[in-house]
């Protein structure tokens, strides 16, 4: 369905073109989701950054994601059955863990400045594929928190179902691809290869920063 993850930037940049101009802050789900975002902010005349959640591992399955935090330490827990019974020292253990990585990564991304603010600011979050949702949803809560004015998510594949929480938070959603059968986001992209921190380092050394943006009246839907 897409040759790569730039592919998919200039498809969804299309999408967003009524964006252009208004200097949105295009903030990328790291690692994947950044040479789309790269993209998006490059044709949108944006500022590109990236957004840091994390998934909580379950015990003894730490590919299994319970939940999610972000760089701000908010906890994003999902709603199965039997995740609400896990004990609460796991879950605060966890957390702290995965914190560690983030301020680690944070450090390592943008060592010469603090995140960029959201504040009163067009916000397009991207993010190549999501499956149950959970990292983008605490990505977007993340964001929701610092108080944009008017908050985007912007995806290039996603199961239907797991749009319903997304736009519980979003402003607005795009997602270029919801296809019936879902196994992995890997399957709709033609070359899906690795991307490095050393990528998004460069990516984000290479963005361009833009000036003050203008204001923006368009609220919450």
């Amino acid at each position: 369905m897409f040759r790569d993850r730039e592919d998919a930037g200039h498809r969804l940049a299309r999408e967003l073109r009524r964006y252009a101009g208004k200097n949105p802050l295009v903030l990328a789900v790291p690692r994947g989701a950044v040479p789309m975002a790269k993209v998006i902010a490059d044709e949108l005349g944006g500022e590109l950054d990236v957004v840091l959640v994390h998934k909580l591992g379950a015990p003894g399955n730490p590919e299994y994601a319970i939940g999610a935090v972000g760089e701000d330490g908010e906890v994003l827990l999902r709603r199965d059955h039997g995740i609400e019974e896990l004990p609460a020292a796991y879950v605060t253990e966890e957390r702290e863990r995965q914190l560690r990585v983030l301020r680690a990564r944070r450090a390592r991304y943008t060592p010469d400045r603090p995140a960029a603010d959201p504040s009163g600011r067009v916000v397009v979050l991207v993010d190549d594929g999501i499956a149950t949702g959970a990292t983008l949803q605490a990505a977007l809560q993340s964001v929701r928190a610092k108080g944009p004015a008017r908050l985007v998510a912007a995806v290039a594949v996603a199961p239907q179902d797991s749009l319903v929480a997304i736009r519980e938070v979003a402003d607005e959603v795009i997602c270029l691809a919801t296809p019936r059968l879902f196994f992995a986001v890997g399957q709709f992209f033609a070359d899906f290869r690795q991307v490095e921190d050393d990528d998004v380092i460069e990516a984000l050394r290479a963005s361009r920063r833009q000036p003050a943006p203008p204001s923006f009246t368009g609220g919450k839907r």
